[in-house]
């Protein structure tokens, strides 16, 4: 949804103070349609104090009236995004009192304890270290930290698990969808996320064939990727004209993102 931003956003968005307020509507309508093995998945950047370099808490706020109303916290998850750019100006780049903020909070909800997840899905290349050790193989001992550390450690499976940290950058800027909205004289959305972001929790909370819900759809980056994964999806989107110009991420014109 819409982050709780200082500056007004021209598709509309909350201040901090009112937030968990707005939100939780929509939250409870969310959980009514959730399977009772689905996830709710709220990617929810962070926000600073109006006039000062601290920041809101708002964003915990509204994890903790979810989770003490509606659902459970399966886990919490980091975006970090090495392109992001510099701010706010004023206490990152001006006085140098900050530094840039290029991490979001983006929070697994369930409605049970058990919801649908399986991170063979998701599962990355290993890295240099891990194919060496695995090449020359590990002996069984207790870590200087106290974790006994088996022979099963050094079993080849099918890829590194990931961890709660996403670094997927955000750099497309003149894709197809941009240029596309704009020969047809549409708004291109302002707040864009990566192919990436959505395609891993697709891939590890769904299955081929299962639906995709995203409430507030923009650009229509989750139902490009759905369609990518063979999920069924249904987006919401309180612009007309951010609706008509996401067609532009569908059919022969359109290419991840």
């Amino acid at each position: 949804p819409p982050f709780a931003l200082n500056r007004k956003k021209e598709y509309g968005n909350v201040n901090a103070a009112g937030y968990v307020e707005w939100l939780m509507p929509f939250a409870g309508e969310i959980r009514r349609v959730l399977r009772d093995d689905g996830s709710f998945v709220l990617d929810l950047g962070g926000t600073w104090n109006k006039g000062v370099p601290t920041r809101s808490l708002y964003h915990y706020e509204v994890a903790l009236a979810l989770t003490r109303n509606l659902f459970h916290l399966a886990q919490e998850f980091y975006w970090y995004n090495p392109s992001k750019l510099p701010s706010p100006a004023e206490w990152v780049t001006v006085r140098r009192i900050r530094v840039k903020d290029a991490v979001n909070t983006v929070w697994w909800f369930s409605k049970t304890e058990h919801p649908d997840a399986d991170n063979r899905r998701v599962l990355t290349a290993y890295s240099e270290s891990m194919e060496k050790l695995l090449e020359n193989g590990y002996k069984a001992k207790q870590r200087p930290s106290g974790w006994d550390i088996s022979e099963n450690f050094s079993r080849r499976h099918e890829g590194a698990i990931p961890p709660n940290l996403l670094r997927i950058a955000n750099t497309e800027s003149n894709g197809q969808y941009q240029r596309a909205c704009r020969e047809a004289g549409l708004k291109v959305h302002p707040a864009r996320f990566p192919y990436g972001l959505p395609e891993f929790f697709v891939r590890f909370l769904t299955r081929p064939g299962e639906t995709v819900l995203d409430c507030f759809a923009g650009s229509n980056v989750t139902g490009r990727v759905s369609e990518d994964l063979e999920r069924r999806w249904i987006v919401c989107e309180l612009s007309e004209e951010y609706l008509a110009g996401s067609r532009f991420r569908f059919g022969d014109m359109a290419a991840p993102a």
